[in-house]
């Protein structure tokens, strides 16, 4: 049973509202659960529109505790905690975001699943040694971290608090840790969050890429103008009537075919091969209910089999314009296969979006049509809302996000992203609206976006149709290999876009815009919010880069490994420093620390094949300013800060050796040749240079 208003009393009774009328979100029109209903939904109190949709179910709590908890969640839900609790926990907040509310009942419901097991009568019997001997129970269970007993513990303190404020008070004794510190119950120090989180991996990312952009650039006018014949044609076939003529028009069809042997139209349904009824009445003006009934007279009862034998295609009008490489991308673009590439088109777009501005996912699913407005010259921007960490005037969760103080930076592929999805969704609704994405029976939209679990099924798909696709056009090289670090999800682009532009200058950042160019822009969109968000992930990839560098450079000199150029005792001095901070970088202090110190400024740069020990002041690469961090774009091989390794020289050669193969070739060109000839000779001297002036590390002590 539902209600939509109803006074609101001290003591909930079975037809009460489970919210009440106050807390209820501005735009919200939908039914609000009764205090007797085994389902309660939380949608009420929340307006971001990327947010998972929550429910709490009182048939999942033991019978015997279910009305106890039932009153204190109503309890929770709509009262804040009094100002005598929050003195003394800065951290905590009067009132829960719908999202923190469904996990604090969640962790309610394990709690009273472990009285049950224990025979424990209800929570009024629950001494403080219940509570200590729970604590001990969830922080030995296999995986537990402090992040994760920690929130356990702040619900049930929740618990006891709302006890306190229940009409109906059972009278909890005060878990020991709210009098003693949490610490005692707490398991060592695991990583937690972004800093947390493995990047995708370059293998996987990489081609993740190509296809992404090449669904936006390339694919999408063709897909985009199909999905409008497609609805056209859709559109005309269920408009169709049944008349004696369209019935003979229909005969004449499928006659011709079946005597021709040729394939018929086809779907494919739960792994059925089907006749596709809809675009056959388009193409011969019958009704699909025709195309059904002549199925099941004498004369046809074959018909499914013989579609099963002989598959067609279903071809769509539209002109194929996208290429690859000079070549089609697909012969056509068929009606029964449209709906699957909107989903993939939206997926991309979803992909480019992430990845190249650094957005969180909510951030993203919280952009809206207009987000990112036309300039007549410069940079585009973004215009969008930040979710985690908005609060209201009393510091609690505000769930429709704040309007971001400074825009999101917009390069080139994201800005065709956006465009693309524009024209997907309605005017003045979300860029990945729930409705709009379903691509199925027009239905209004109910303002939420596409969900978290949605995207990361929908990524998966994108993967394998890319996978076909590789393998169909002659491109095996361009299948996305498995991530070894499991499913790419939604929560991976952020971090992966600031271990790309720490690693890997000119590489994948590069198929979208210069590195250099990137870097700047994507800090700068964060540059006022102090070291927050992404900038805070670049510096964290960035020293763990740095860190990596004067290790493995620590190791090679230990084993005899020489060293050359005008910064090679820099590096030597620098990589002396590698014990003091071996070992996993997590927080963004322990970033600091290293990028701070000017004698740690050491980075490797696999395209030039050398090491840059980096003193602003000697450096090429900026010429008329001095910044923090090189510009591995831009090495110069005559700059002071260039060192090399015994392994630069060895790859000098490789590369070196590579070259002239391909001058050799009776393909190249003449002047192509010569300057390949030229190049080889370079990297040859470079190699020789290093072998002439290479020291070990004993040698210069």
């Amino acid at each position: 049973m539902t209600t939509s208003s109803a006074a609101f009393p001290l003591l909930p009774g079975r037809h009460t509202p489970v919210i009440a009328s106050s807390l209820v979100v501005s735009g919200y029109t939908g039914p609000v659960a009764a205090y007797g209903d085994m389902v309660w939904p939380l949608d009420p109190l929340s307006a971001n529109p990327s947010a998972d949709r929550k429910k709490l179910y009182w048939d999942r709590f033991p019978a015997g505790h279910r009305q106890e908890f039932r009153l204190l969640a109503w309890t929770m839900i709509n009262n804040p905690l009094p100002d005598w609790f929050l003195v003394g926990r800065p951290a905590w907040h009067s009132r829960l975001s719908a999202t923190t509310l469904h996990s604090a009942v969640l962790h309610w419901r394990n709690f009273a699943t472990w009285l049950h097991s224990r025979g424990t009568a209800g929570l009024g019997a629950c001494a403080e040694a219940v509570f200590g001997a729970y604590a001990r129970h969830v922080a030995a269970r296999p995986g537990a971290s402090r992040a994760i007993v920690t929130t356990t513990l702040s619900a049930l303190t929740r618990l006891w608090a709302f006890d306190a404020l229940s009409p109906a008070p059972l009278g909890l004794a005060t878990p020991p840790w709210v009098r003693n510190g949490v610490d005692d119950y707490l398991p060592a120090q695991t990583s937690r969050g972004e800093n947390a989180t493995e990047p995708i991996t370059p293998a996987t990312m990489g081609p993740l890429l190509v296809w992404a952009l090449r669904m936006v650039d390339d694919f999408s006018d063709d897909i985009l103008t199909a999905w409008a014949e497609s609805r056209h044609l859709t559109a005309r076939a269920d408009a169709n009537a049944a008349t004696p003529r369209s019935k003979a028009r229909l005969k004449h069809y499928l006659e011709d075919l079946t005597t021709r042997g040729a394939p018929v139209p086809s779907r494919q349904m739960f792994g059925r091969t089907m006749i596709s009824a809809r675009y056959i009445a388009a193409e011969t003006g019958c009704s699909t209910s025709q195309i059904n009934a002549l199925a099941m007279t004498e004369r046809w009862r074959d018909l499914g089999e013989y579609v099963r034998n002989h598959p067609g295609p279903c071809p769509l009008t539209t002109p194929v314009t996208g290429r690859i490489e000079g070549e089609r991308w697909t012969p056509a673009v068929d009606y029964t296969e449209i709906r699957t590439l909107m989903r993939h088109l939206g997926t991309a777009c979803f992909i480019v979006i992430a990845y190249l501005t650094g957005m969180r996912p909510g951030e993203v699913m919280g952009l809206s049509t207009g987000c990112c407005p036309e300039v007549p010259s410069g940079q585009h921007v973004i215009q969008g809302r930040v979710f985690k960490g908005s609060s209201d005037e009393e510091g609690n969760h505000h769930s429709a996000g704040t309007l971001r103080d400074v825009p999101w930076v917009a390069i080139a592929p994201v800005v065709a992203a956006v465009r693309v999805l524009e024209k997907i969704v309605p005017d003045n609704g979300l860029l990945f609206d729930a409705a709009a994405h379903t691509f199925q029976t027009p239905r209004p939209s109910d303002g939420t976006s596409l969900g978290y679990e949605a995207l990361r099924a929908r990524i998966e798909d994108f993967v394998t149709w890319t996978g076909h696709q590789a393998l169909r056009l002659g491109r095996p090289h361009e299948t996305i290999p498995d991530d070894r670090h499991g499913a790419i999800g939604v929560a991976r682009f952020r971090r992966s876009l600031a271990w790309h532009i720490a690693r890997r200058p000119g590489g994948l950042v590069a198929l979208a815009i210069q590195y250099g160019h990137l870097r700047t822009a994507v800090s700068a969109g964060y540059a006022s919010r102090s070291r927050d968000g992404i900038h805070e992930l670049l510096d964290l990839e960035t020293a763990r880069a740095t860190a990596d560098t004067l290790t493995t450079l620590h190791q090679d000199l230990a084993a005899g490994t020489g060293i050359s150029g005008p910064a090679a005792r820099r590096a030597i001095q620098a990589a002396a420093h590698a014990p003091y901070f071996a070992g996993s970088l997590r927080t963004a202090r322990q970033a600091r620390d290293i990028l701070d110190n000017p004698a740690l400024a050491v980075y490797d740069n696999p395209n030039a094949l050398l090491m840059c020990v980096y003193n602003p002041q000697r450096a090429l690469c900026h010429r008329t300013d001095t910044t923090d961090s090189p510009r591995l774009d831009r090495c110069q091989p005559s700059c002071a800060n260039i060192a090399r390794t015994d392994r630069h020289a060895q790859e000098l050669r490789q590369r070196a050796a590579a070259l002239e193969r391909q001058a050799l070739s009776e393909a190249v060109p003449g002047p192509l040749a010569e300057r390949l000839h030229h190049n080889c000779a370079r990297l040859r001297a470079q190699a020789n240079a290093h072998i002439r002036d290479r020291v070990t590390r004993e040698s210069t002590l």
